[in-house]
């Protein structure tokens, strides 16, 4: 089952949807604030795409101490765990394969 994480009032989460539901893409949405992340996840998801998972562009990333982006490129796990919105949306599960972000091109490489 591919799942589809991130927050549902993000704009590109919302294209990402879009996206989905135009190409009939069966998929379960992840709301990182309704319906929660473990630490686990988190770990796994950065060893598998580095720091390509944290979105260095969020407004959260921009408010954040230089102690919290030094933890951040240290150990970003726990930060991210606090703070799900520096997670890049939206994060595509396909069962084998995570992605960040959302590019149409991709998607349609992905599902074809």
């Amino acid at each position: 089952m591919v799942t589809l994480y991130g927050i549902k009032n993000c704009d590109t989460v919302k294209k990402a949807r879009k996206w989905l539901e135009q190409h009939q893409v069966e998929y379960r949405f992840h709301d990182f604030r309704a319906d929660g992340i473990t630490l686990p996840q988190i770990q796994a998801w950065h060893t598998e795409l580095g720091d390509a998972l944290i979105n260095r562009r969020s407004t959260t990333w921009k408010q954040l101490t230089d102690a919290e982006r030094s933890q951040a490129e240290a150990q970003p796990a726990g930060l991210l765990l606090a703070n799900p919105t520096l997670i890049k949306r939206p994060l595509l599960d396909t069962g084998t394969q995570r992605v960040c972000g959302f590019k149409a091109d991709e998607y349609t490489t992905i599902f074809k």
